[in-house]
């Protein structure tokens, strides 16, 4: 895992994804040099599927590259009530999670399923999908309420 500046992050983000921002993690799979392969967590699909790759051993082929944003990761620490070791472990393990070629946006849920699954073996608070389900629950209208423009 890198971890890099915010700045860095975003180059690498607009040059990857062509999105000009610093995003909080992006995964590169083994052998994906090619303009485009960054996976943003939490977008994106990956043609490897889970349990594909060989598993242990010294010659166990690497998934990829997990770089995440320092500084991104300390505002979404604080935001979230933990210290910035915990939120680079948080995010670490979404682009894991990536790397072995879950999408939660194609996936019908197994890659969240599997996030809250380990968070919770590791002791991990809320991780990204969770977060990112229930930032977009909240912008929902709630029973006899207007919602304004």
């Amino acid at each position: 895992m890198a971890l890099v500046s915010d700045r860095r992050m975003r180059a690498l983000n607009r040059m990857f994804r062509g999105k000009d921002y610093a995003t909080d993690v992006l995964s590169f799979p083994a052998g994906s040099e090619e303009k485009g392969a960054a996976r943003r967590a939490p977008q994106g699909a990956l043609e490897r599927r889970p349990g594909s790759g060989k598993r242990g051993g010294a010659d166990a082929t690497p998934l990829g590259d997990i770089v995440v944003a320092t500084g991104v990761a300390a505002r979404q620490a604080k935001e979230h009530g933990h210290a910035p070791g915990v939120e680079f472990k948080v995010l670490a393990l979404h682009g894991l999670l990536h790397l072995l070629g879950y999408d939660h946006e194609i996936d019908a849920g197994r890659m969240a399923r599997a996030e809250a699954r380990l968070r919770k073996k590791g002791g991990l608070p809320t991780g990204l999908i969770a977060r990112a389900k229930r930032s977009s629950d909240s912008r929902l209208p709630t029973p006899g309420s207007r919602r304004r423009p």
